[in-house]
């Protein structure tokens, strides 16, 4: 993989961007007429062959076979050691990984029309609204949540976008069903929190970093104490916040400067709750004390823009904060404009090219951040039992000349090239 073929990506990736927002449906009608949908049910038996098959629980295997049934990983190893029964399906790639993972976007929720009607990633009533459930406003059917499954990614973590101190509720869902209920493997997994300008984005309270601190104290300082009453509070916003403070779902701080991850690292060391790091832009300046608190990041797109308390981002942040130890996965993110999404195979791709190995780009959209979100037992790998997530390319996932040429999910071929 070179830059230059990178740089090219890029290019690629800017002018997809450019295309939504000219074209409309026109980039979804194109697609469509590549890929369909296929009516394999879960109970079909499968095979692929791949001259690599990245599990990412091991060495590459070359030359390897993966069988699925029941909508479960059944085999894998090299074609030597594995046969093909007879009446199963089978498919061929040049690569084969596990199904991609974001670990941080907003599609399903902020849709690519970018009209009202669409975006429900951040509600405008309240500064502090932990009990917003993202579940109540996803989209299974989402054309964005499309466009991420042909690019191979099977599984996402997203919800409510920053702009807001306590924005809502993130959910993990997978990129296949008809409903919420079909696709959501993790109802409730963090509360999206921001700090930062971004937390009043609305134009309200609170307006400087210190107010942001302290409305999140006096938040979770009313947690702590609802917990040691007789007859605990049974409203919404209580009910989440004593799970945080019990530890069971973390808060998701989008944090981009030094100075805002300072702030979320100490609160979370005051009130002994888990927290997970998002953004983290200038994450890379301080590596160690990041590393000192033992928690992970889910570091911005790689191709964010820089500005702001973004003018320190680095193309290099991902591999530093790995170079330091510290569990790194990467995401799309949120964007303001159309299409309301990256593509985080583009961003490993990005991130391969300023420090990160191969592997460990994969794995920053895979088993890394399977990890981070807890649910590596599931996904995030190929290996025997765990759920039939795969994606298939033609070539090296990430250059530029490589096209996904079918995702499968739960066993189900979700998409796949029509040759």
């Amino acid at each position: 993989m070179t830059k230059e073929l990178l740089t090219t990506k890029t290019q690629k990736y800017r002018s997809f961007q450019k295309s939504l927002k000219q074209c409309g449906l026109g980039i979804f009608t194109l697609v469509s007429l590549c890929l369909c949908v296929s009516a394999v049910n879960t109970n079909a038996q499968i095979a692929i062959k791949g001259e690599t098959i990245w599990t990412m629980a091991g060495d590459p295997i070359k030359d390897g076979v993966v069988l699925i049934k029941g909508g479960k990983i059944e085999a894998v190893g090299p074609a030597s050691t594995v046969s093909i029964p007879s009446n199963y399906r089978v498919f061929s790639a040049k690569v084969v990984t596990p199904g991609l993972i974001d670990a941080h976007t907003v599609i399903g929720l902020n849709g690519y029309l970018n009209q009202p009607h669409d975006q429900m990633g951040l509600d405008g009533g309240g500064t502090f609204q932990p009990e917003l459930r993202a579940t109540d406003a996803y989209n299974a059917e989402e054309r964005l949540v499309e466009v991420a499954r042909q690019y191979g990614i099977t599984t996402i973590h997203t919800g409510h976008q920053p702009g807001a101190l306590a924005s809502g509720q993130t959910m993990i869902a997978k990129t296949w069903g008809k409903n919420v209920d079909e696709a959501t493997i993790v109802p409730t997994a963090m509360i999206a929190v921001t700090l930062g300008s971004g937390a009043n984005a609305q134009g309200r309270s609170p307006g400087t970093r210190a107010k942001q601190a302290s409305m999140l104290r006096a938040e979770l300082i009313k947690a702590q104490e609802n917990l040691t009453k007789t007859e605990q509070p049974k409203d919404l916003k209580s009910l989440i916040m004593a799970r945080v403070i019990k530890r069971e779902i973390p808060l998701l701080i989008t944090a981009e400067s030094s100075q805002d991850i300072f702030t979320a690292l100490r609160i979370a060391k005051e009130f002994n709750i888990k927290i997970v790091l998002d953004g983290a832009a200038d994450g890379h300046l301080i590596a160690n004390e990041i590393k000192a608190s033992g928690f992970p990041v889910i570091v911005h797109a790689s191709m964010a823009r820089p500005g702001g308390e973004r003018a320190n981002l680095s193309l290099e942040n991902a591999s530093k904060l790995r170079a330091a130890g510290i569990p790194v996965a990467l995401q799309s993110g949120y964007e303001s404009y159309v299409p309301k999404t990256r593509i985080v195979l583009f961003e490993a791709a990005m991130a391969a090219a300023n420090g990160l190995s191969q592997r460990d780009a994969l794995a920053s959209i895979t088993i890394d951040a399977a990890k981070i979100l807890g649910i590596d037992q599931r996904v995030g790998s190929i290996a025997v039992g765990k759920d039939a997530d795969i994606a298939m390319y033609d070539g090296d996932p990430f250059e530029f000349t490589t096209h996904c040429t079918g995702t499968i999910i739960n066993g189900v071929v979700a998409s796949e090239v029509i040759k």
